[in-house]
């Protein structure tokens, strides 16, 4: 029986994208899945500020037992039980919370907390996260991923997440960048999933492209 860190580990190595569907429904969630999944994606995120998002999260995980599926947007440790109750097992957030991390960790889920300054990315790291979640990127830069990845332990997963573009990719990957979120340029309330599966295919080329960089 595989674990949370197994899906885990299976998907970063495969592709290391994080498919943010905030505002996705219980209604859209098995086609929009399947769009994503088909592309390649193996890591799903449902924010908590989406409509019934652990009915979503529940649906995701049922249908694709092999994909690493959780919530993103966790504030507090009562949501990181709520969405354990729903088969979630990866916890994504905006922000470092320590008691965040320690009940996500308890749990035996994969915990990415947001992150920008090294205070922030070593106290995480501590807690127990399994890698870190660079946000937003926008204020950042490859420049900022270099720096962090000089002084971080080495081999720490560092994920960009906030405006990431396919033609973006390269520079980031250069500096270091172990993986990215993606969000609205991916799944936004209401794209149908042809469109999505179409922008989940070109962020997964573009990605192996950058590897190639």
């Amino acid at each position: 029986m595989t674990t949370a860190f197994d899906r885990y580990q299976a998907a970063v190595a495969r592709l290391p994208l994080v498919a943010i569907l905030r505002g996705l429904t219980p209604e859209e969630a098995p086609a929009v899945g399947d769009a994503i999944v088909e592309a390649g994606f193996g890591l799903l995120e449902v924010p908590l500020n989406s409509p019934r998002p652990l009915e979503s999260i529940a649906l995701l995980r049922a249908r694709f037992p092999e994909a690493l599926v959780g919530a993103g947007t966790v504030l507090d440790a009562e949501q990181v039980r709520a969405v354990h109750g729903a088969g979630g097992e990866l916890i994504v957030s905006p922000n470092f919370d320590a008691a965040v991390i320690a009940e996500t960790v308890r749990l035996g889920m994969i915990s990415l907390p947001g992150v920008m300054t090294p205070t922030e990315a070593f106290g995480a790291l501590a807690a127990g996260a399994i890698g870190l979640k660079l946000f937003p990127a926008e204020l950042a830069s490859p420049a900022v991923v270099k720096a962090l990845l000089a002084v971080l332990p080495r081999g720490t997963p560092l994920m960009p997440v906030g405006g990431i573009t396919p033609a973006g990719m390269a520079d980031w990957r250069a500096a270091g960048a172990t993986g990215f979120g993606i969000g609205s340029a991916l799944y936004k309330p209401g794209k149908p999933a042809d469109a999505v599966r179409e922008d989940a295919l070109r962020f997964a080329t573009a990605y192996a492209g950058a590897l190639r960089t």
